[in-house]
């Protein structure tokens, strides 16, 4: 999943997306108000880590700005304040969830995976089950059978986003953009190298490569 985090404390948003894209999610950071309502605008991402106090547009704002503009994404706003009133400001322009600073980031990552774990794909079930394959979104576990198979963090990305489309032709731009963040310029064949790993641990037949298209997870 991609996350985006909007925080002008530099420091404190690359220690975040650092320790995020451990986790296995694909995070994007901008550091003011109004480039974070327009990358959060693009509909690409499936929550916004958003703080409040922001250079060019504050964290009300954008958050109000999206939800007038119809979008849904979750929103976790962040701030230094502290008191009823601010979270009720956070709340009322739209936010799902509200956290101060200073915070665990044990918490942040609960509240985020809490979040995602509501929404749900497409506000379906996180438990996806194609033919003997079974993978938990929320609880970020693989069987095959009876029989748990562990994934590293970027493998169980890459498959996540292929077991939430099952049976649709994934390109691999299309992984790219989900799975890596946006200032990845490495080789794209990078998928490849995933894919090939995902169908060694999960069986050759599982994952079908449409030549020129992209990849399609089927039951065998």
């Amino acid at each position: 999943m991609r996350l985006l985090i909007v925080e002008d404390e530099k420091r404190l948003a690359l220690s975040l997306a650092k320790g995020l894209m451990a986790e296995g999610f694909a995070v994007d950071v901008v550091h003011d108000g109004v480039d974070g309502l327009h990358r959060a605008s693009e509909g690409r991402y499936d929550l916004v880590i958003l703080d409040i106090m922001l250079p060019g547009m504050n964290g009300y704002r954008v958050c109000a700005a999206l939800r007038a503009a119809g979008h849904d994404v979750p929103i976790l706003m962040l701030t230094a304040k502290d008191g009823e009133y601010d979270e009720a400001e956070g709340l009322d322009t739209g936010a799902d969830d509200y956290l101060t600073k200073p915070f665990s980031y044990v918490v942040l990552v609960a509240r985020v995976k809490a979040l995602l774990r509501r929404r749900g794909p497409a506000g379906g079930s996180p438990v996806h089950v194609v033919g003997n394959l079974k993978v938990d979104t929320a609880a970020r576990r693989v069987f095959l059978g009876e029989d748990e198979t562990v994934l590293t963090a970027k493998e169980f990305a890459v498959l996540e986003h292929l077991v939430v489309r099952a049976g649709d032709v994934v390109s691999k731009a299309d992984i790219l953009d989900h799975v890596w963040d946006f200032a990845y310029d490495g080789d794209p064949n990078i998928v490849e190298v995933y894919v090939s790993t995902l169908r060694r641990k999960l069986g050759a037949g599982l994952i079908k490569t449409v030549r020129g298209a992209g990849y399609r997870l089927e039951a065998r």
